[in-house]
């Protein structure tokens, strides 16, 4: 059986927006085909902020695969054996929060990738097959094609490093998480302020300067995602399960109240 295809990889290799559906508190097997039907093109499961165990994440990524919508992972920043776990069972991306160095980003990008381009162990990888892999060789080499290492760009020293980031091979994406960059700026939540516009202008220069892709996270202003998707961000985190089941929530309810006058 061919690998499953990392289609959000496909679409930012095309030059078009990769969305992503964030998952942190539902758990159903549903998950994927409600992204799908939404619209969007990866499961973006957070077990660094959702208290997903690497079984649930791993269900969810399975669940995925034959969707089409692309399952990947973020685990916390030093827990790479959850992250080649996740992999091994069916994840096709990996986010690292916290990314600040390119020391940093060489220690991920080495542990998430086959080698000879990195020191990923083989033990797995078949999920992406659907359980029929080719020779080990060949599957490692696919592999190491067909998932998304992403690394997240969450302070100010992050920020001053990220030409050095962006160089770093194995590393796809430069993912900024504007929330924690805000805050650590010293400017929390204030997503269009001139340092965080500086900021994805540098982010996103040298993703462009060395062939990687450029995200945006924690922007849900209609006005500042239109700017930073304009400037270059592709990879674009969407939003999460609980901010969207509270908005239409919200919404059906005050709407339906209105009506009794």
């Amino acid at each position: 059986m061919p690998i499953i295809q990392n289609t959000s990889l496909a679409r930012l290799r095309a030059g078009k927006l990769s969305l992503g559906f964030g998952a942190g508190a539902l758990r159903t097997v549903a998950t994927p085909m409600f992204a799908k039907a939404a619209g969007f093109d990866w499961l973006f499961i957070d077990m660094e902020h959702g208290a997903f165990s690497v079984n649930e994440a791993t269900q969810l990524c399975i669940a995925a695969l034959p969707t089409g919508v692309t399952p990947i992972v973020r685990v916390c920043f030093g827990a790479l054996d959850e992250a080649t776990r996740a992999l091994d069972n069916g994840a096709l991306g990996i986010v690292i929060p916290h990314v600040d160095t390119p020391a940093q980003a060489k220690m991920v990008a080495d542990a998430l990738r086959f080698p000879p381009r990195g020191t990923r162990s083989w033990g797995g990888g078949v999920a992406v097959y659907g359980y029929a892999p080719p020779g080990v060789a060949e599957a490692q080499e696919e592999i190491n094609n067909e998932i998304l290492v992403v690394a997240m760009i969450e302070t100010a020293e992050a920020v001053a490093n990220a030409d050095a980031i962006a160089a770093t091979p194995g590393i796809d994406v430069l993912l900024i998480g504007t929330s924690d960059l805000s805050a650590d700026m010293g400017i929390s939540g204030q997503i269009g302020h001139e340092r965080v516009q500086a900021a994805y202008r540098a982010v996103i220069d040298a993703c462009k300067k060395h062939g990687k892709f450029a995200g945006m996270g924690g922007i849900y202003d209609d006005i500042w995602a239109k700017t930073y998707i304009g400037w270059g961000a592709q990879f674009v985190l969407g939003g999460a399960d609980q901010m969207f089941i509270m908005q239409a929530a919200t919404a059906r309810a005050k709407f339906l109240s209105s009506l009794a006058g």
